[in-house]
């Protein structure tokens, strides 16, 4: 028996409800792009590091809203069922977890882009400064 197969895989029903709950929590770089370019863009993008760090490099489109500035005053704009896809420099990263906290707090739809900054040049896609 392996290491991986030691501990046993979920029941597919259970499997089910755990990777859906996941996609209700995440989306990846690779869609963000895709939707950017291709779709109706459905949802707003925010960078939530810090405006040096935005100003040097960002997804495309996204907007810069540092963590520590989130909150009811700044979201006035939006109607409260905007979806924000939030993301930071990368996996070593948590400001991008902690930003989805504070929107979830204030009610509002919240997705992490996982992988961040490092994802989305891991990618192969390209960066706006400003």
């Amino acid at each position: 028996m392996s290491v991986v197969s030691h501990t046993p895989a979920a029941p597919a029903t259970e499997a089910v409800a755990h990777f859906q709950a996941r996609l209700s929590f995440e989306t990846d770089c690779a869609d963000v792009w895709y939707a950017s370019r291709h779709e109706e863009k459905d949802f707003v993008l925010l960078d939530v590091r810090t405006p040096t760090l935005f100003a040097a490099g960002h997804v495309p489109g996204a907007l810069n809203l540092p963590v520590r500035t989130i909150g009811e005053q700044r979201l006035a704009e939006y109607p409260p069922e905007t979806l924000f896809v939030v993301y930071c420099a990368g996996p070593h990263c948590n400001g991008a977890n902690k930003a989805a906290l504070k929107l979830a707090r204030l009610g509002r739809p919240v997705k992490e882009m996982i992988g961040g900054l490092t994802g989305w040049l891991d990618e192969g896609f390209g960066l706006e400064r400003s």
